[in-house]
């Protein structure tokens, strides 16, 4: 499987590649989080038909156990099942990616936007290990929302050794920041409550969050950088 990968992605000069996250447990939603379904589709496959419409190579990297629907097309790269690390993912990702940059977004993000993605994208991290979402006006970090250049791989790793915090890990990378206008695009789904409210914001929005235009949703590039 691994050297699958990387021949698939590992050959398209400097474009980032795109990672769904999909390792986590999923307990407080009471089951496979890669199966629960918002709009009778799977969670999963929401955030990764907008990261296929922005980068050519998508990976899901999720757990050796973790439950997923099918995926055609789709290479599934399976991290270590331990160390039990929200890092895990983004070092299995950096890893597999060979050497380019990672676009990484949480798989249990549905409403993420295609400007936002193309945005994390087409930002000039500058010196930065990491370009980061925040929501607009705030300062907290989305580190599962983000790209991730090769640089960050080894700091990212040890933390995983280290069991150290994600955003404390992320935040000492020195980022550069994201801001996202719609705070919607942040809402990650972890609990049945979270579930039913994402189906009241695709009805609320006419179950239209795919049809979109970057015009719709204003990611800027802060130049902020903390580190």
């Amino acid at each position: 499987m691994g050297r699958l990968i990387l021949a698939a992605v590992g050959d398209a000069g400097q474009l980032p590649v795109g990672a769904i996250l999909a390792g986590g447990r999923g307990r407080r939603i009471g089951g496979d989080k890669g199966l629960i379904e918002l709009s009778r589709r799977p969670l999963v496959q929401w955030p990764l038909r907008t990261m296929q419409q922005v980068v050519r190579d998508v990976i899901v990297v999720a757990k050796p156990d973790t439950a997923l629907p099918p995926l055609p097309g789709v290479i599934v790269w399976r991290e270590p099942a331990d160390p039990q690390h929200p890092l895990m993912g983004l070092v299995a990702a950096l890893r597999a990616a060979r050497d380019r940059a990672v676009v990484a977004c949480a798989a249990d993000m549905p409403f993420v936007s295609t400007a936002t993605l193309a945005g994390l994208v087409a930002a000039d991290a500058g010196s930065a290990a990491a370009v980061v979402a925040v929501e607009a006006g705030k300062g907290a970090l989305q580190p599962l929302l983000a790209r991730y250049e090769p640089s960050a791989l080894a700091a990212l790793a040890a933390a995983v050794g280290a069991e150290a915090p994600l955003r404390i890990t992320v935040e000492a990378l020195g980022v550069a920041r994201f801001e996202v206008a719609d705070p919607i695009e942040l809402f990650n789904v972890n609990t049945p409550e979270d579930l039913a409210r994402a189906e009241e914001i695709l009805v609320g929005r006419g179950g239209a969050v795919e049809r979109r235009g970057e015009g719709e949703t204003r990611g800027s590039y802060g130049a902020a950088r903390g580190g």
